[in-house]
C-alpha cells in the first residue's frame, strides 16, 4: 500500500481547498465518509491517492434534520445507514429508505457507512476490483461481456456492464429525493435520477460528480397522504452482500385506488432503473394479483441479458410482482 497523507478539515470549504491544493500540485485526492470501502481499494491497490481527505472531522454532516410538518426531511451526506434505518420519522413516513439502508452488508458496516458513500460507492465487479484494466480503471474493455457475468447488467449496459452496487440510490430515486453538491465552482442541486450516468454517457464512472466535489446532504420531499412503501432485495446468501436484483416501490394509494406510483429497480442496470411504464400501468387502478404481474412483466420489457444472467429477467418479473401487491395490500 502506498503512503498517503491524511488531512481531518474542521469544515466544507477547508476540506475543498485542501482537494483544490491537492490537485493543484498534481497530487491525486480522495474523500473518506465512512472509510471502510476506501480503504479496502487502498489496499489492494485499486486506488493510490496522495492525499485522503477525512470528512468525519466536520461537525453537522452526520445530522437528520426533520422540517416543519409536511415538508420532508434533509440528511446529511455523513448520516450513517444505521441511523437512517432507526430514525422515527424515515421509518414511518419513507419506509423505503429505511429498508433498503437497514439491507446493507453488515450492522457493523452500517454503523459506520455514511449515506452518501453507499450512493456514491464504486462498482463491485470482480474484474474491476482485481485489477483488470476494464473501463471503470481506465482500460478501453468490459471483461465481463465474454466473462463471469452472472451478476452484470441486464439495463442500460454498454460499453460497460457493471450494476450499481448501491440499495438505498433506488429508494432515493423511487422518493424524488434531491442531492446537495459542493465543490470547487460552489454548490448545485440535482435529483436523484440526474445523479447517475449510463456508461454510454461516461463508461469510467457512475455519477455525475466531478474533481473535488462531494455529495454534502439528501433532501426528500415530504410524503402525501396515502403513500406507503417498501424495499425488496434479493440475494445470492443470505448477508453481507450486494443485491442480485432489487425494487424500490412507493404508492400512493386513495379509497384503494393507485393515484400514483413510483418503480425503481437495483442490481440490474448501471444506475438505479425506473420503470415509468410500469408505474403507468398501476396509475388510476385498484391493484389485483393480475394487475400486480402486469406491471411486472412490463418491467423486463427491453431485458437484454448477457450469457450467464438470464436468470435475473424473470427473478425481476417476480420481484415486482410481489412487491407492487405486497405493498398494496398492507393495511
Amino acid at each position: 500500500m502506498r503512503a498517503f497523507t491524511n488531512s481531518n478539515p474542521k469544515d466544507l470549504p477547508q476540506a475543498l481547498a485542501v482537494i483544490q491544493q491537492a490537485h493543484a500540485a498534481g497530487r491525486t485526492a480522495a474523500i473518506a465518509g465512512g472509510g471502510s470501502d476506501l480503504l479496502g481499494m487502498i489496499k489492494e491497490q485499486i486506488v493510490a491517492p496522495d492525499v485522503v481527505v477525512n470528512l468525519k472531522s466536520i461537525k453537522g454532516l452526520d445530522q437528520i434534520f426533520t422540517y416543519k410538518r409536511g415538508s420532508g426531511l434533509k440528511i446529511g451526506g455523513l448520516a450513517t445507514l444505521d441511523s437512517i434505518t432507526r430514525h422515527a420519522v424515515i421509518r414511518r413516513e419513507y419506509a423505503v429508505l429505511a429498508e433498503a439502508a437497514d439491507s446493507v452488508a453488515t450492522p457493523q458496516i452500517r454503523n459506520v457507512g455514511p449515506l452518501a458513500g453507499n450512493v456514491a460507492q464504486r462498482p463491485w465487479c470482480w474484474y474491476y476490483r482485481n485489477g483488470f484494466p476494464c473501463y471503470k480503471a481506465g482500460g478501453k474493455q468490459c471483461f465481463s461481456i465474454d466473462g463471469e457475468n452472472q451478476f452484470h447488467a441486464i439495463f442500460g449496459g454498454g460499453p460497460s456492464f457493471i450494476v450499481h452496487p448501491s440499495d438505498t440510490a433506488p429508494a432515493l430515486v423511487a422518493l424524488d429525493a434531491k442531492f446537495r453538491i459542493a465543490g470547487p465552482s460552489g454548490e448545485r442541486t440535482m435529483s436523484a435520477a440526474d445523479f447517475f450516468v449510463l456508461p454510454r454517457q461516461n463508461a469510467a464512472t457512475e455519477n455525475v460528480l466531478g474533481p473535488g466535489e462531494v455529495l454534502v446532504s439528501i433532501d426528500v420531499p415530504a410524503a402525501r397522504a396515502g403513500t406507503r412503501s417498501t424495499y425488496h432485495k434479493i440475494m445470492d446468501r443470505e448477508a453481507w452482500t450486494h443485491a442480485t436484483a432489487s425494487a424500490a416501490v412507493v404508492l400512493e394509494i386513495d379509497n384503494g385506488v393507485c393515484r400514483s406510483a413510483r418503480i425503481v429497480l437495483g442490481g440490474v442496470a448501471p444506475i438505479p432503473w425506473r420503470v415509468p411504464e410500469a408505474e403507468r400501468v398501476l396509475t388510476g387502478q385498484r391493484i389485483s394479483a393480475e394487475l400486480a404481474a402486469r406491471a411486472g412483466e412490463i418491467a423486463i420489457a427491453g431485458a437484454q441479458p448477457l450469457a450467464k444472467n438470464a436468470y435475473k429477467v424473470p427473478l425481476t418479473k417476480a420481484l415486482v410482482k410481489r412487491t407492487v401487491l405486497e405493498l398494496a395490500e398492507r393495511a
